[in-house]
């Protein structure tokens, strides 16, 4: 079994959620049991990610003790895929030395990501018993601003001179692989440091060792430069299809390189963002909502729902002042759901699909307008298609042709209100310097709300004659 280990092959038993599930009960049962033996035996073929995913589905209790079960050098890697509040736990468990050794031990991208969710007085106190090494390092990326490529990098890479053979490199390759985030890429520097040129394992393998790194690098590099946002350098290795980027500097000198794996760990916190930005500020991306207390998921949510009810209060002063109206032809109240609620969803599907081509840079190449205009058309096709069925409907449902043609209007010109509000917003947030994902369905739909019910009352008005 422990050559599954050694050969980093993952057990196939099923799905990975299946795989942790089975892990985490019988390690429960057999810690419950005492089985401390037994227990160990478990986690022998389990991969790293997959004993972090079953400690933290344990007992706060039986935690502890499942990590203290680990060797030191599985401790460490399985510390590193943990969430941060089971972190933040364990180091309040562990001795003091117990804590150094592991954290000291952490490549340093993944130090920093731990450093920012502790208190300032614990990272003072771990950041000064670290080795001179990695404090040095782990000091250099939190002097780096949030989001941006210096504090996400790693300066784990190999970086070497272009006068070297491939021979040589290799070698040099071997001694440095073990303290090393990646081995796919070599780095070539000059004197200075200055990023010269990059050439990939597979060039160094297919070349002749004679050669120099001088004569096969590719000296067009792709990098980033330290304060280029986070989201920018995902966009960039993802376009690219890269393993890993380089990191450089106001003098394009070479301090670190982001690797995939931090990629996909910044686009899965990027999208969750996102999404809660979209679900109207339910939440911060980067805590886990079902484990913030209830009162703080409260104070987050009542912000935008007492916005959106101060805005729905309009809707209901514009209904209350076409009293006249709503008294002399009752049932154009019966459609105000209807012609508010398609309204809204419209103008959600347009602002969801401009801040995604905004967030991806699918519409890169199109301006503002361009894709406004887009979407207006769409939403004068989707209104003349739902504005046929909704005058059938009103006609069929109170037998009153002016009703139904005022129902069946209307909704064509809610329709293209709302694909216009919804795709022009983001747009008008990008320029003011925010988020475009802040103009979330919520927001879009309750002001669409607002001016659909006045076009409503207005169109009625006049093909009603009144």
């Amino acid at each position: 079994m422990s050559e599954l280990r050694e050969n980093n092959i993952p057990l196939q038993t099923g799905s990975r959620s299946e795989l942790r599930e089975l892990v985490r009960t019988q390690l429960q049962m057999l810690l419950e049991q005492e089985n401390f033996q037994g227990a160990k035996q478990v986690l022998v073929p389990v991969q790293p990610v997959d004993i972090a995913d079953a400690i933290e589905g344990l007992p706060d209790a039986l935690q502890v003790i499942a990590f203290r079960l680990l060797s030191k050098a599985e401790a460490i890697e399985v510390y590193e895929y943990l969430d941060s509040s089971v972190q933040q736990s364990l180091i309040e468990e562990f001795k003091r030395q117990e804590v150094l050794d592991i954290v000291d031990k952490m490549s340093p991208d993944d130090r920093v990501r731990l450093f920012d969710e502790l208190p300032a007085k614990v990272v003072r106190r771990l950041l000064a018993q670290l080795s001179p090494q990695e404090r040095q390092a782990t000091a250099q990326l939190l002097g780096y601003e949030a989001d941006t490529a210096g504090r996400i990098m790693t300066p784990e890479y190999i970086s070497l001179k272009e006068s070297l053979t491939l021979g040589e490199t290799l070698e040099r390759i071997r001694s440095l692989a073990s303290t090393t985030e990646t081995i796919y890429y070599v780095y070539v520097t000059d004197a200075e440091r200055h990023l010269s040129g990059i050439v990939s394992l597979r060039d160094l393998v297919v070349s002749p060792p004679e050669q120099t790194l001088g004569e096969i690098m590719s000296r067009d590099a792709v990098c980033v430069h330290t304060d280029t946002d986070q989201e920018d350098v995902a966009r960039l290795i993802q376009r690219y299809d890269f393993l890993a980027v380089p990191v450089v500097d106001r003098e394009h000198r070479l301090v670190g390189i982001v690797t995939v794996d931090d990629v996909i760990d910044i686009l899965e916190r990027e999208t969750t963002e996102d999404i809660y930005a979209l679900g109207g500020g339910v939440q911060s991306g980067r805590d886990n909502y079902f484990q913030t207390n209830l009162i703080t998921v409260a104070r987050k949510r009542v912000v935008w729902l007492f916005v959106l009810l101060l805005t729905n209060s309009v809707t209901a002063t514009i209904i209350n002042s076409q009293a006249d109206i709503l008294q002399r032809v009752v049932a154009l109240a019966a459609f105000i759901p209807l012609l508010t609620g398609t309204g809204g969803n419209v103008g959600a599907q347009s602002s969801t699909v401009v801040i995604r081509g905004l967030n991806t840079d699918e519409i890169r190449d199109m301006g503002s307008l361009q894709v406004i205009g887009r979407e207006a058309m769409a939403g004068a096709l989707l209104g003349t298609i739902l504005g046929s069925v909704a005058t059938l409907w009103a006609y069929l449902l109170r037998d009153d042709i002016f009703v139904a043609v005022a129902v069946g209007i209307s909704l064509v010109a809610i329709a293209i209100l709302a694909s216009v509000a919804g795709s022009a917003l983001p747009f008008l947030f990008r320029s003011l310097g925010l988020d475009p994902a802040l103009m979330s369905a919520p927001f879009i739909t309750t002001a669409v709300d607002v001016l659909g019910v006045l076009i409503y009352f207005n169109i009625a008005r006049i093909v009603l004659g009144l």
